[in-house]
């Protein structure tokens, strides 16, 4: 394919880390090496405020005229839409008042996450997602399971786009953390209600649990849980050597769409145990590297017996090369219309 002039428009960008964020921010990246020019258009060319219960998350204020002047100044060939934020809504409607075709991703169940908070029916969540991806030439998602479950809610046009791992950070390593008491079971991620860690703190296993991250539940869970190591916030090589002190990786959550997390944990050489949903049935499903069960506790029991090799070996197969050729063929290129600015005057790419 010629090289391509990429916009990606999302509300998830840094300083935020989580999924969505390093999976955008990586396949930014495998594109520019294989030659296409990409512009990310984020919050943090904005005013914002906080999002409520969130507030280290920033919600892009009244973004229309300004997502319209920064597409217009890039002139793209291809618009992919990331997010159901602020700035996606913009983005979506720039698209279709232009008549250009433009892509979609569904990262996150956010009508399971409002309806934990709020109650709110998850059948009117997903009414309100399948309007926004609706004219969606492509709505991106990373699992056979979730594509399923988005198709019994009425989504069309559903494309695979799978995800990768950094084998060479995540990889196994001496275990230099928690060694006060083995086995470690370890969790990784948001610290928030939607993650379901109280579950994973409840169960009733030998050794250590530890968690990682940070979120609006980490103090109450601290609290409530005085047994538990919290280590707060860890990225790069720190969360890497962490990640690889574990000896088993408990995922509790029972909304996710993929979970990341999971492949780094076992690019680290580290078995998974999880509950039989999207995301773990699509990852972490092969009994060698760890095991899905209703009976979380069980299934943590059981991922001590897997090899560390396994783990290893099954990870290795995901690369974001693969993931970003898999996100090019999906994408729907137009001709570009004559740019307001040239893009060579154009605010920097971010």
């Amino acid at each position: 394919m010629r090289p391509l002039r990429i916009a990606i428009v999302t509300d998830a960008w840094f300083p935020q880390i989580n999924g969505v964020v390093r999976t955008l921010d990586t396949v930014r990246g495998e594109l520019r090496a294989m030659g296409h020019t990409v512009e990310v258009i984020a919050p943090d060319r904005f005013r914002t405020v906080p999002t409520p219960t969130y507030p280290e998350i920033p919600l892009a204020l009244f973004p229309a005229r300004k997502v319209r002047r920064l597409i217009d100044a890039f002139a793209p060939e291809a618009i992919h839409v990331a997010t159901e934020g602020p700035l996606g809504w913009a983005a979506r409607r720039y698209c279709l008042r232009r008549e250009l075709p433009f892509t979609t991703s569904f990262h996150t169940k956010f009508p399971e996450y409002i309806h934990a908070r709020w109650r709110i029916p998850i059948r009117l969540g997903y009414a309100l997602m399948r309007r926004f991806h609706a004219p969606s030439s492509g709505v991106m998602v990373a699992t056979p399971s979730l594509a399923r479950s988005l198709a019994d809610f009425g989504f069309v046009h559903l494309k695979s786009w799978t995800r990768g791992v950094d084998t060479a950070l995540f990889r196994p390593r001496p275990k230099r953390h928690f060694d006060a008491r083995r086995p470690v079971f370890l969790y990784a991620g948001r610290v928030a209600v939607e993650k379901n860690i109280a579950a994973f703190l409840a169960l009733d296993l030998p050794g250590q649990k530890v968690v990682i991250g940070d979120g609006p539940l980490l103090l109450a869970l601290k609290a409530r849980h005085p047994e538990a190591i919290f280590t707060g916030y860890k990225r790069g090589e720190e969360l890497a050597e962490h990640m690889a002190s574990a000896d088993v990786f408990v995922f509790p959550s029972l909304t996710d769409t993929f979970g990341l997390v999971l492949l780094e944990a076992l690019a680290s050489g580290v078995p998974v145990a999880a509950f039989p949903v999207t995301g773990p049935i699509d990852v972490a499903a092969d009994p060698r590297i760890g095991c899905l069960d209703w009976d979380l506790a069980k299934a943590a029991l059981a991922a001590l017996e897997k090899r560390p090799e396994d783990c290893r070996a099954y990870a290795e197969g995901f690369s974001w090369r693969a993931c970003a050729e898999m996100f090019l063929g999906n994408l729907r290129p137009f001709e570009p219309a004559a740019p307001s600015v040239a893009p060579a005057t154009a605010v920097a790419s971010g």
